[in-house]
Order: C-alpha cells, then sequence, then structure tokens
C-alpha cells in the first residue's frame, strides 16, 4: 500500500503508465500470439467537445449540430484519461491491441452515474480505434431498480439502453464485439454488490426480456434494406429538442439553493459508492 502511494504520489501518471506498459510487455513475453486489451469502467462516453487527444475543442462552425450534442459526457474526465493512458501505450509501443469498455449502466443513474449518450459512446470507441486498437464493450449490463417502479417504464429504458448503444457501438468499424456480463436474471453479480435483480436480458425464468429485443434490434440495424428504430447516433437530441432517453431519464437533484447538488465524491472513491 506504501510503495502504491509513493507511485501515486511521485510521477503519478509517468510511473503508472510504465507499471502498465510493463505488464503488458511480460503478457506478449509469456504468449506473443495472445491479444491483449486494456479494459475498465465508467469510460464508455465522450462529449462532442472533446478532441481525439482528450483536449477540449473550440466552438464548431456546425451551430445546429452543436446545440444537439452535449459538450461533456458524464465521465469524462476518466473517459480521456483512459484514451490518454491507451494513446500513451501505443506511442512508446507497447503491445496493446485492444480496449474494453465494461458498460455497467444504470438507467436511474445521475451525475457522474448517468448512462452515456449513444454518440457519446460512438465518439469514445471512434477516437480509439483511430489509435489503431479494436475496442469492445466487454460486460455490459443495465440496471433499472434506480427508476420509478413502473413496469413499462423500466423495460423501455432497459430496452432503448441495450438496442441504442449496441447500434452506435456496431456503426464503428473499430468496434469489434459486446459481452454481456450474464443472461439471466437468475444469476446476476448485483444482487449481492449492488441492489439491482434485473440488468439482463433474460429473466429469472430465462424468458426473454425487453432487453433481449433492444440487442436483436441493434443486431437488425446492420441489415440493408432493414428499417433502424434507432435515431440517436450522432446527436442527442433531434431537431424538436426530444433528447435520448427523456421518456425515463432521471432529472439531476438539486440542492436547496435550486442549483446542481455538488458532486462530493473522495478521490479514489469505489464507483458503487459514488453518489447516484
Amino acid at each position: 500500500m506504501d510503495r502504491w502511494s509513493r507511485t501515486r504520489s511521485i510521477g503519478r501518471w509517468g510511473r503508472i503508465t510504465s507499471s502498465i506498459e510493463q505488464c503488458f510487455r511480460w503478457a506478449h513475453e509469456a504468449d506473443p500470439e495472445a491479444f491483449l486489451i486494456y479494459n475498465d469502467n465508467k469510460v464508455e462516453g465522450c462529449g462532442r467537445g472533446h478532441n481525439a487527444d482528450g483536449s477540449e475543442s473550440e466552438s464548431g462552425n456546425d451551430n445546429g449540430m452543436k446545440r444537439r450534442c452535449k459538450e461533456v459526457a458524464p465521465n469524462q474526465a476518466k473517459a480521456d484519461g483512459f484514451y490518454n493512458l491507451l494513446r500513451d501505450l501505443v506511442r512508446k509501443g507497447a503491445p496493446v491491441h485492444g480496449a474494453g469498455m465494461q458498460a455497467h449502466f444504470n438507467a436511474g443513474g445521475v451525475g457522474r452515474q448517468r448512462p452515456p449518450t449513444p454518440s457519446m459512446v460512438k465518439r469514445q470507441i471512434r477516437r480509439i480505434g483511430e489509435l489503431g486498437l479494436k475496442v469492445n464493450i466487454s460486460e455490459m449490463d443495465v440496471r433499472v431498480s434506480k427508476l420509478p417502479p413502473d413496469a413499462s417504464l423500466r423495460d423501455r429504458a432497459q430496452r432503448e439502453i441495450y438496442r441504442d448503444v449496441l447500434a452506435a457501438a456496431l456503426s464503428e468499424p473499430s468496434f469489434h464485439g459486446v459481452w454481456l456480463w450474464g443472461f439471466t436474471d437468475r444469476h446476476t453479480w448485483m444482487k449481492n454488490f449492488y441492489y439491482d435483480y434485473a440488468p439482463l436480458i433474460f429473466d429469472e425464468g430465462y424468458e426473454r426480456k425487453a432487453g433481449y429485443l433492444g440487442v436483436r434490434e441493434a443486431l437488425t440495424s446492420l441489415c440493408p434494406g432493414r428499417q433502424s428504430r434507432v435515431q440517436f447516433l450522432e446527436e442527442d437530441c433531434d431537431e424538436e429538442g426530444n433528447e435520448w432517453g427523456q421518456d425515463w431519464m432521471m432529472p439531476e437533484p438539486a440542492d436547496e439553493s435550486g442549483g446542481t447538488k455538488e458532486d462530493t465524491t473522495k478521490e479514489g472513491q469505489p464507483d458503487w459508492l459514488q453518489p447516484s
């Protein structure tokens, strides 16, 4: 623990990158044929206001597009850090071949727990792909118990997140595949870790759920001649101002003064203890 603390406080970024780089080199030495991936959580989205290098972009000339895209993703800083780490590894010639974005989404989350929009996911995959890496959604599930206890609302949210996020990912050439973190609610890690009991695409009786339909619709969006139900691949709202997820997305909590509640997350606090 002391060594880790010193590593973080003295040349933190360079030391961490070097340690991870060395791990990739050791893994490649042990198995030169292995496809090596760097995997992380809460890194799935990138706002329009950020360039491929993670820096903030200047205001563009396309005012219509700018108005319909959010500048910052819910976890923009971590998404940028994820990208910058991968970029540094590639520049150093480390044997990293891909990136894994876990995609444990909370439909009822707010603040940094809010799910990224499909266009944010697409933008993050695109900029990582431009590094020459393949990108996976590696542990996807969608919890809904923080939404109001309305079955139809929860079904709609879960279906839209599975469908639209996967359709956005599948539209990028560098996207390499998707893995769900289980397939039936009978066996899910969330029962003992979070609070949710229904994040997957089959229920406890192995019957298809709304999430299953969402995955199927995402896959059929690739079929020539099939009409896609996905609308928000490049923008976060349509020309009428309707935002993605507005039918089920929870409003940000307000403090007593009427402003947005301040984020008091402690540095290094685990995801499951962050405000939600």
